[in-house]
């Protein structure tokens, strides 16, 4: 298997987390289900288990490609546009 591309354009150091929770969900009075952080520009949006989907929403409309679990003692990786574990 190739390694992903997409992960020698992120940023050095990890992006700073822009909130501590799903802006989009706090704005609409939905609750996420869980969080994910971009690698790119640190915004916060909810799983794909989350009724508004934000983190992939944030991925679509950007093109950033990966993110990381923003869950305590998770460290694991996606990147959308490979569509696989980084």
């Amino acid at each position: 298997m190739r390694a992903c591309e997409h992960l020698a354009g992120l940023p050095s150091p990890e992006p700073a987390p822009c909130g501590e929770t799903c802006p989009e969900c706090l704005a609409t009075g939905q609750h996420p289900v869980q969080l994910r952080l971009c690698l790119v520009c640190g915004h916060v949006g909810c799983c794909d288990s989350s009724p508004g989907r934000h983190a992939t929403l944030h991925a679509k409309e950007t093109g950033h490609p990966v993110m990381r679990s923003f869950e305590p003692g998770e460290t694991w990786r996606w990147c959308y546009e490979d569509a696989r574990l980084v």
